[in-house]
C-alpha cells in the first residue's frame, strides 16, 4: 500500500513511523510545508513541502493527514477525488458543514475514511468505557485535560490556537468516549471561556469549559486549558457517575500535564459501587507509538477488508458538532440547542 503523510508534528511523524514499521505499507512521501528534523527511520524518504505537488506526484494508495485543522477537509477530499483511502486526524474538518463534505464524499467515491481517535484503539480506555456501561445510566461526565505547556510545547500550543482551540482539538476525543458510553443523542450545550495570554489572537481563548446534556437525561462536562500559566493540579480527571456507582482513573501514570504520553495511559480504573469498591490494574499500558501502529493497522486493515466505518464516521462528526457548539457558545454567550426545542 502507497501511503503519503502529510504533516510531520508529533503525530504526523508516529504515523509515519507507524508505516515504516507495517509490513504492508510503502511509504512513497512525507510532506511538511518547512524543513524539519526526523528520526533516523524516517530521513531515507521522499519529502515534499506542497502537498498537492505531492499527491499527483506520488499517487498514493493512502493519504494520512496530519496537518493543522483548517486544512483539514479540503486535504482529505484532494485525496479521495485523487483516488485514495484517507486517515485524518482529528478534528476531522474546522466546521460541520466541512466535516460532512468530506464524509459525504468518502461515500460518493466509495473511499474508506478513518479519523485519529486514538483513545478507541486503547484497551485500556476500552475497557473503562465498558464498566461504565455495565453500571448504566443517566451518567454524569467529569473530564478535564489541562497542559502546562512552555518553551517548545507553548509554541506548538499557539500555532494550534491560530485556528483551533483547546475544547475543540481535546475535546473531541472526550466528548466520543462520553458519546459512546451514553449512547444518546446530546441536546444542548453551554460553554464559558477566558484568553489568558496575550501572545494569542484576541479573537481565541487558550482556556474553555462546557457542559452537555444528552436526550437519556445524561450530563457531563469538559475542561481544557493550554500555556504556561496552567495549574498542574487535577488537570487530569477523568470520572464517570452514574446512580449504580462511578468508575474513575485513578492513576494515569502521567508526567508533566504537556506530555503527550500521559494524556493516554490508564494504569489503573477504580470502579465503586455501593457494596464495594474494586481496582483494576492496567500493567501492560500501550505507549504512545505503540496505539498509533494499531490505529494505522486498523485503517490498513479496513481497506483491505472492505470494513464499513459508517457508524465511526457518525460519531466522528457527532463529537465534533458537540465541542463545536460549545465553541460557539463561548463566544455568543448563548445555550446551543442540538435537536430540542428552545
Amino acid at each position: 500500500m502507497r501511503v503519503l503523510i502529510a504533516g510531520l508534528g508529533n503525530m504526523g511523524r508516529s504515523h509515519a513511523l507507524a508505516h515504516h514499521a507495517h509490513p504492508d505499507s510503502e511509504i512513497v512521501g512525507l510532506v511538511n510545508r518547512s524543513a524539519t528534523d526526523l528520526p533516523k527511520e524516517l530521513d531515507g524518504y521522499p519529502r515534499f513541502g506542497d502537498f498537492q505537488s505531492a499527491l499527483s506526484e506520488t499517487n498514493p494508495d493512502l493519504v494520512v493527514i496530519a496537518t493543522y485543522t483548517d486544512t483539514h477537509a479540503d486535504f482529505a477530499i484532494a485525496a479521495m477525488e485523487a483516488g485514495a483511502d484517507v486517515f485524518v486526524e482529528k478534528p476531522l474538518a474546522g466546521n460541520v458543514a466541512d466535516a460532512e463534505r468530506v464524509v459525504a464524499t468518502a461515500a460518493r467515491f466509495g473511499r474508506k475514511l478513518g479519523v485519529g481517535y486514538i483513545l478507541r484503539h486503547h484497551p485500556s480506555w476500552q475497557r473503562l468505557i465498558t464498566e461504565a456501561r455495565n453500571l448504566g445510566g443517566p451518567y454524569v461526565f467529569r473530564m478535564n485535560l489541562n497542559q502546562q505547556s512552555d518553551g517548545p510545547a507553548w509554541e506548538t500550543h499557539k500555532a494550534l490556537l491560530k485556528t483551533t482551540s483547546p475544547i475543540v482539538d481535546c475535546g473531541v476525543h472526550y466528548v466520543d468516549v462520553m458519546c459512546q458510553i451514553t449512547d444518546a443523542k446530546p441536546v444542548r450545550v453551554h460553554g464559558v471561556g477566558l484568553r489568558l495570554s496575550p501572545e494569542i489572537s484576541t479573537d481565541m481563548y487558550n482556556y474553555g469549559q462546557f457542559q452537555v446534556a444528552f436526550d437519556d437525561g445524561s450530563i457531563g462536562w469538559y475542561e481544557a486549558g493550554w500555556g504556561p500559566m496552567m495549574s498542574e493540579t487535577a488537570f487530569f480527571v477523568k470520572d464517570v457517575v452514574s446512580p449504580n456507582g462511578a468508575v474513575s482513573i485513578t492513576d494515569s501514570s502521567k508526567g508533566d500535564s504537556d506530555d503527550v504520553d500521559g494524556h493516554t495511559k490508564v494504569a489503573g480504573l477504580l470502579v465503586h459501587r455501593r457494596d464495594q469498591d474494586r481496582m483494576i490494574d492496567l500493567p501492560d499500558e500501550p505507549g504512545h507509538q505503540q496505539l498509533c501502529n494499531t490505529e494505522q493497522a486498523w485503517i490498513i486493515d479496513a481497506i483491505q477488508n472492505d470494513i464499513d466505518l459508517s457508524r465511526h464516521l457518525t460519531d466522528a462528526v457527532q463529537s465534533l458538532r458537540i465541542c463545536l457548539a460549545a465553541d460557539e457558545s463561548i463566544r455568543t454567550g448563548k445555550t446551543i440547542y442540538l435537536g430540542e426545542t428552545t
